[in-house]
């Protein structure tokens, strides 16, 4: 079969153990993000079967109707809303998803940034390659007050190693985050407007879904102290749209750190928080380290070489099943 592996945004795909399950097939690899829709047809025209990561590119119904030799597609991630499920099964495509979960890698790069941030990494590295004297004095975090939005198995994770580092861990979330701290010993906020206030560092920890969209409004960053620092490591979605930009701009919270944002890939640094000196952004790395992808693209793999040799998949659009065929 003709494969595209649609988004190898880190040109690695190709060194993974697991890329040895598609030897018997036509591999091709995008490396580069595409402008356009137009410029996905050009590039999926000839596939059979996509690869595509969760979300990174947008299937929708126009897209599957330029490439008719389109197949199957599948998809690292359990779910994604990059893809017009409707329009696949209605043409007759199966997607196939993945069942991994890795909380690890998330949960270092969260670490990796409220450290960085929080000690002035970056600005005082840029420096010396520069040339210039040190001159900034950054913050301890012993002694400080990280607070978790979202008690999930990443924030757990976040919270034992920060709790190492003599951090005290104050929590708020749904119900059952605010019972795994109490169980944990960790604090919990008398209320989200509590958390934002009394938070050194503040990291979220949200699913992001219809529920949570916007859940951090304007109103919360301006409650958190001007040296707090703010590190979003989950979904943009999750903080009402400007609103961060506008609260830094204000000085409430003092600092960010980024992962994630509401388009992406961020490109040609078109993002106001890349112009923002008191704001660390990272291009979405939560996830980027070898073990993950080898789990990932593992699995996916798997669902196509099941795809090959008709055997039943896992699928995201089961009713697909229904269908005779492509129409």
């Amino acid at each position: 079969m003709k494969i595209v592996i649609a988004d190898d945004y880190q040109n690695c795909v190709r060194s993974l153990d697991c890329f040895a399950m598609l030897k018997d097939h036509e591999v091709s690899l995008c490396v580069e993000p595409a402008a356009s829709e137009a410029e996905l047809v050009a590039r999926f025209a000839d596939a059979e079967v996509l690869v595509v990561v969760r979300e990174r590119i947008r299937i929708t119904d126009s897209l599957l109707a330029a490439l008719p030799r389109l197949r199957m597609i599948s998809l690292l991630g359990r779910h994604s809303k990059m893809i017009d499920f409707e329009a696949c099964t209605r043409r007759g495509i199966p997607v196939a998803h993945g069942l991994a979960s890795s909380p690890v890698a998330p949960a270092e790069l969260t670490l990796a940034l409220m450290l960085a941030a929080r000690r002035n990494v970056v600005p005082e590295a840029t420096r010396m390659k520069a040339g210039q004297f040190p001159i900034t004095l950054s913050h301890r975090l012993a002694g400080s007050t990280l607070g978790i939005f979202g008690l999930g198995v990443i924030g757990e994770i976040v919270a034992r190693a920060a709790q190492a580092l003599d951090m005290r861990i104050l929590v708020w979330g749904r119900d059952a985050s605010l019972d795994k701290a109490r169980s944990m010993g960790y604090g919990v906020a008398a209320s989200k407007e509590a958390l934002f206030a009394e938070s050194d560092v503040l990291s979220l920890h949200v699913r992001h879904s219809k529920d949570t969209r916007a859940i951090v409004q304007r109103a919360d960053l301006n409650r958190m102290k001007p040296t707090a620092l703010l590190i979003n490591t989950a979904r943009a979605e999750l903080i009402e749209s400007g609103a961060l930009e506008a609260a830094l701009a204000a000085g409430r919270p003092g600092f960010a750190a980024v992962d994630v944002y509401e388009n992406e890939p961020v490109l040609n640094g078109d993002h106001p928080l890349l112009k923002m000196d008191n704001v660390t952004c990272l291009p979405h790395l939560g996830w980027a380290d070898r073990n993950t992808f080898e789990l990932y693209f593992g699995e996916a793999f798997e669902q196509v070489c099941r795809f090959a040799a008709n055997e039943p998949l896992r699928l995201a659009n089961p009713d697909v099943l229904a269908k005779p065929g492509r129409t």
